[in-house]
């Protein structure tokens, strides 16, 4: 009754033009806009992994959690119940409108947001049809890619999410008075990770996203672009001391941030957790 992957999220956008410019002229996602005016962005054999929704002002809708039975979805809805969490079951449209055969909905009471458990996800048999070159993304088993949130209560948000969700922790790190846990829920180095609060980032404030590509030149490639393009960097090229992943971060047109990486480390069976003292091998820097 565990999660298997970080399976979509969905997005109120206030800037719609402006985040079809971004995700497609960098990441070379494809959207499929709907009749309603939103627009699903496809990355890999999902029919999407993000939807963006016009609004009056930008705030993260959802988040999905991919299940990998019906049985486990069921018993993880009643695990919850049990706990005193309202679990209510989306209906025929919702289920349509995600591409999924189930789904479950609940308000995750530590960072406030709204979850979306899911089974059975539609598939697509037309490739990609990426709006700029790229080799495509490492997802498959291991999801979508990654997501950070800042919590009031850290400690209590990571037990929620190992205790209730079936997270396991793949290590720490802690500098500047950050500290952060990082989460897996598949091989992936950490598909979830929980900040405490620092900056303007305050309890249930997304962080960044991360997407991880399968070719380092993709990243290069897509770093050229947002430099000569003039989109805002939170952090330059580098390399996590943890996962290993060679990234950079820019921000997207609602204010969190997109990490786009390569080469992340893989959770194997001899794991050992560590707390490490810094978040960068090398680079990672902020822009002056």
């Amino acid at each position: 009754m565990t999660v298997s992957s970080l399976g979509y999220v969905n997005l109120d956008v206030a800037d719609m033009e402006g985040w079809l410019r971004f995700v497609t002229s960098i990441f070379g996602l494809e959207p499929k806009p709907r009749a309603d005016g939103a627009v699903d962005l496809k990355m890999d054999e999902f029919h999407h992994r993000f939807s963006l929704y016009p609004a009056a002002s930008n705030q993260l809708r959802s988040v999905g959690w991919e299940m990998q039975s019906s049985a486990s979805l069921q018993a993880l809805v009643s695990k919850l119940r049990a706990a005193g969490i309202e679990v209510t079951e989306g209906s025929d449209a919702l289920k349509l409108e995600r591409r999924v055969r189930e789904l479950w909905r609940f308000h995750e009471p530590n960072l406030g947001l709204e979850t979306e458990l899911f089974y059975a996800p539609s598939a697509c048999n037309v490739p990609l049809a990426a709006t700029r070159p790229i080799s495509g993304y490492n997802t498959g088993t291991l999801g979508l890619g990654h997501i950070v949130f800042s919590a009031s209560d850290p400690a209590a948000t990571v037990a929620f999410y190992t205790e209730m969700l079936g997270f396991k922790i793949s290590d720490y790190i802690i500098w500047d008075g950050i500290d952060a846990t990082f989460l897996h829920c598949n091989p992936r180095h950490h598909t979830l990770a929980i900040m405490n609060e620092f900056g303007p980032l305050k309890g249930g404030d997304l962080n960044h996203i991360m997407i991880e590509a399968r070719s380092f030149d993709d990243i290069g490639t897509a770093y050229d672009i947002v430099r000569d393009a003039g989109y805002p960097v939170m952090l330059d090229m580098g390399k996590h001391s943890n996962d290993h992943m060679q990234s950079f971060y820019t921000f997207t047109p609602s204010g969190f941030a997109i990490e786009y990486g390569f080469g992340g480390r893989v959770i194997e069976g001899d794991w050992k957790v560590r707390t490490y003292d810094q978040p960068m091998l090398f680079g990672h820097r902020p822009p002056a």
